[in-house]
């Protein structure tokens, strides 16, 4: 509803009720600036955005969506502001939560591998949190808004004040998707049923959910990764769609994850019923033995039927099994089409680099069973993208017979080479990976996963390194507030963006001018207002 249009109808709410202390122009703007009421609010809203953008992507895949994994509240909100002051919109950018960092940076436990061993309760509690700052974002914003729009009442300046309303009805707010990592699960299909709902009704309205298994679950650039059969898989991708069903999120989103390019691995072999099934084609990867009779079983083996013969597997003192080498990309490509047939609304495969190519070659198999698959894809901080970039220009001028002589394919991370040609080129092909991903290897959503966990150590240790070394005071002011200042970034008043003045305004809201006010003579944030 429109500011003004709110105003009347509170105005004679007021006058019915004989509420002669409440002044309907605060209780209006009050509301304005508290959009969203409750998390499911916020769920419903953004599964309407990320499926509009979906729909875009498959019409013009230039328009594919990013996001920045983000392990606070106050980080994924000076990533939006951010955004909105260098861009000023906020379409098609949304924000990723990162088990990897809810593990390394959010657990009671302390600092943990992402291993699926911190409070399971943590991923929604940092949904929870990220969008309590974004919300306190648009009230921040707003606030300024309607300070303007006071002062323009006051001077009786009504084309200003006309100007500044219709900012405050049009404006668009901090809040946006969220691709939430539910890792494998944390547990059975019962226990993954019961975690998404709590992270839809934080507010969650993407929920990325990968197949390894549960308490045997790696980071997916680490080795050791265990997959479980399709079966097992499809009932977690059921249990999260009820759960957004059950509350009412009816367009929430599933992304499907896959890591068996990586996992040479399986935990258990898959029930089977008849040949062709998918517990056969999963059974089918296998590596082992076909055996002639019972005198090649030996105590404890286990034998199947496969392919029409008797297969001994080859099991691990572990216990696990191990699948045949080379069988990786067929099996996410089984995984992928399998997930999008079941339920599953994008894919996510992780890979070992950075390749447009390789990439591409699984989605096109994809694609020839399910046409408008689409990838949430990992730019993962686990690649080292300048060497990877590097070598493949290498290996593109190598091919075309161009002369490499003057390059060490290994040593091509080396500095001596920063200012090489090739560098320059590696470094083009850096730029265009999105764009050149997107357009060709259906890509639709481009997340860095960890950045803010690498920008905040950089930037300490910058800050340390200057503090308490020569610089003293001047590695803050020169590093970061003079910076700060030149760059206009809000939180240069740090008092005003943790919500000093909405309260003070709030204050006057509720005891009038008895008030005692934050934002007097004495607030030396006075010294930062007209730069």
């Amino acid at each position: 509803m429109p500011y003004a249009s709110d105003v009347d109808a509170i105005a004679s709410l007021v006058k019915q009720n004989n509420w002669a202390n409440i002044t309907p122009e605060h209780a209006a703007r009050m509301r304005a600036q508290n959009k969203f009421k409750t998390g499911l609010d916020i769920a419903k809203y953004t599964a309407k955005i990320m499926r509009e953008d979906m729909e875009a992507y498959d019409k013009d895949t230039s328009k594919y969506t990013q996001s920045l994994g983000c392990w606070h509240g106050f980080i994924g909100q000076q990533k939006l502001i951010s955004i909105k002051k260098h861009f000023g919109s906020t379409k098609r950018r949304y924000l990723y939560l990162s088990g990897w960092m809810v593990a390394a940076l959010r657990s009671q436990f302390g600092p943990l591998p992402d291993q699926s061993m911190h409070e399971k309760t943590a991923v929604s509690g940092l949904i929870e949190e990220l969008y309590t700052f974004l919300r306190q974002a648009d009230a921040w914003e707003l606030n300024h808004l309607f300070r303007d729009l006071e002062a323009a009442k006051e001077a009786g300046d009504a084309a200003k004040a006309k100007e500044i309303e219709a900012q405050i009805d049009n404006h668009e707010t901090h809040v946006v998707p969220i691709i939430a990592d539910i890792d494998a699960g944390f547990g059975n299909a019962e226990a993954t049923y019961l975690l998404a709902k709590q992270m839809i009704e934080a507010g969650a309205c993407c929920i990325q959910i990968e197949n390894q298994v549960s308490d045997e679950k790696q980071c997916g650039h680490q080795d050791g990764k265990v997959t479980v059969p399709h079966a097992d898989f499809i009932s977690k991708i059921n249990a999260v769609r009820l759960a957004f069903l059950e509350l009412g999120v009816d367009d929430g989103v599933i992304v499907a994850r896959t890591d068996s390019l990586g996992a040479g691995l399986t935990k258990q072999i898959a029930v089977t019923n008849e040949p062709g099934d998918l517990g056969d084609q999963y059974n089918s990867f296998l590596d082992g033995d076909y055996i002639e009779s019972a005198e090649d079983i030996n105590n404890g083996d286990v034998v199947i039927k496969s392919n029409g013969k008797l297969l001994k597997p080859k099991r691990l003192a572990s216990g696990l099994f191990q699948f045949r080498p080379g069988t990786g990309e067929d099996r996410v490509v089984l995984d992928c089409i399998t997930s999008l047939q079941n339920g599953a609304d994008l894919l996510w495969i992780e890979t070992e680099k950075p390749h447009v190519g390789q990439i591409a070659g699984m989605v096109n198999r994809i694609r020839e069973v399910v046409p408008n698959a689409k990838l949430v894809y990992n730019n993962s901080p686990s690649f080292n993208w300048t060497l990877n970039f590097r070598q493949q220009v290498f290996d593109a001028w190598k091919e075309e017979g161009k002369d490499v002589s003057g390059y060490d394919r290994d040593r091509l991370m080396s500095a001596e080479y920063d200012d090489s040609e090739l560098a320059k080129v590696a470094d083009e092909w850096t730029a265009n990976f999105q764009r050149d991903g997107s357009r060709e290897a259906g890509i639709f959503h481009h997340l860095i996963t960890l950045p803010t966990y690498h920008t905040a150590a950089l930037s300490t240790d910058n800050l340390a390194k200057g503090y308490f070394g020569d610089e003293g005071m001047l590695a803050y002011v020169g590093g970061v507030q003079r910076k700060e200042i030149r760059q206009g970034i809000a939180t240069v008043k740090h008092q005003d963006m943790a919500g000093s003045n909405i309260g003070d305004d709030h204050k006057e809201f509720f005891a009038g001018e008895a008030a005692l006010k934050a934002g007097g003579k004495d607030n030396t944030m006075g010294q930062f207002e007209n730069i």
